[in-house]
């Protein structure tokens, strides 16, 4: 590792103690965004990230599929949520997604990642159902399903605890929960951007029931919209005291605002500047978390492989279909092989390791070998 060089005097104490192993304050935290010196605080991230995972990093093979695109909440920073009436809206068939599912297996997929819009005409036992179809049918196949914000509305609609509700999806399948639906927690932000959706002290709620249950989750931030520096840290050392606490969040995501086709859209998109800085401020600031993910289908496979040298260690998965952040106007392609995503990761330099959900190696190698793959014509409900 190179020499650090520092061109912003407040980077100084912060570097002492990241070097010295010290916890940073919410004060470091908001100077580590402030400052240009760019190179200096990768540097620092950097290091923190090698001493962790050295030179390697991980990706997973994974498919995401989206139930459906009816949503009640309509928050102004999503162009994915549909009225039930609008052109675009979609609900699929159980028997429609299962067969999006085993096709995801048989192509060597080891994680399903589910999250949808909260809609107003499904039962509970509708996604009861598609979780016991899913674990039925997909057996080896790990189930990261629902956000917190979903939780919250299905525990609503159907007359259940936090905890019931938890209970009851993981009885049905649910292995993990995914992270999004954290925004930014502060109410300020909240009220502007997803008046709708529940707080962020009940979002962090949920989480902590979740993880009290056994079930591990991730967890994200939304940034580039109408948050401020302080806001942005707040949100961080909220999520790293309910680890402190739980120790149940597998992996941060730091994930920036595409403005286009929303209520939002006048505002200018993050840069790749801005992109790089929340993976290396993340990196630092949530010292107990063991991951930090660049998620290429947001920042583009370029700037994700740049972060690779910023603090992240893992580039997320193949994804398949991605329909929320692409309906907020991500040009990215939808779909990366593991050919692919292995040497992004090697000409950035490092080792890709292959993992499961939990950051487990996956040996393909001891896989059994997937079946044929039918012809099959899917019909979406609208």
């Amino acid at each position: 590792m190179s020499e650090l060089q520092i061109s912003d005097a407040r980077l100084k104490p912060i570097a002492d103690k990241v070097l010295a192993g010290e916890r940073l304050s919410a004060d470091d935290g908001i100077a580590l965004y402030r400052t240009s010196d760019l190179l200096a605080l990768g540097w620092l991230a950097n290091r923190a990230r090698e001493q962790r995972h050295g030179n390697v990093c991980y990706y997973n093979v994974n498919r995401h599929i989206n139930p459906t695109n009816v949503c009640v909440a309509h928050c102004r920073l999503c162009a994915f949520g549909r009225s039930p009436d609008a052109p675009g809206a979609y609900t699929f068939a159980l028997e429609e997604i299962y067969q999006r599912a085993e096709e995801g297996m048989r192509e060597g997929a080891t994680e399903f990642h589910m999250v949808g819009g909260l809609h107003p005409d499904l039962p509970f036992e509708y996604f009861l159902d598609l979780m016991r179809g899913l674990k039925q049918r997909c057996p080896s196949v790990h189930l990261k399903a629902f956000t917190m914000v979903e939780v919250g509305y299905f525990a609503r609609i159907a007359k259940l605890s936090i905890r019931d509700t938890l209970l009851a999806l993981k009885q049905a399948g649910v292995d993990s929960l995914p992270g999004g639906g954290a925004e930014i927690f502060h109410p300020r932000v909240r009220k502007v951007i997803c008046d709708h959706k529940v707080s962020g002290q009940q979002w962090l709620s949920i989480a902590r029931t979740a993880h009290q249950i056994g079930l591990r989750s991730n967890a994200t931030m939304l940034y580039g919209h109408i948050e401020n520096e302080e806001e942005r840290v707040g949100h961080l050392v909220l999520l790293r005291e309910l680890q402190d606490e739980t120790h149940g969040f597998v992996a941060f995501i730091p994930l920036a605002f595409h403005p286009e086709n929303t209520a939002l859209a006048y505002l200018p998109k993050p840069t790749a500047f801005a992109d790089i800085k929340a993976i290396a401020v993340s990196r630092l600031v949530l010292d107990n978390f063991d991951h930090i993910k660049a998620y290429w289908i947001m920042m583009s496979p370029k700037v994700a492989q740049v972060a690779l040298r910023f603090g992240a260690d893992d580039l997320d998965g193949t994804v398949v279909e991605e329909k929320i952040y692409h309906d907020a106007g991500a040009t990215t392609e939808q779909f990366t092989s593991r050919a692919d995503l292995e040497r992004l990761i090697r000409e950035a330099g490092r080792i890709p390791v292959e993992r499961d959900t939990l950051y487990r190696p996956v040996d393909r190698a001891k896989m059994p070998p997937p079946g044929p793959r039918p012809d099959v014509t899917l019909i979406l409900n609208v």
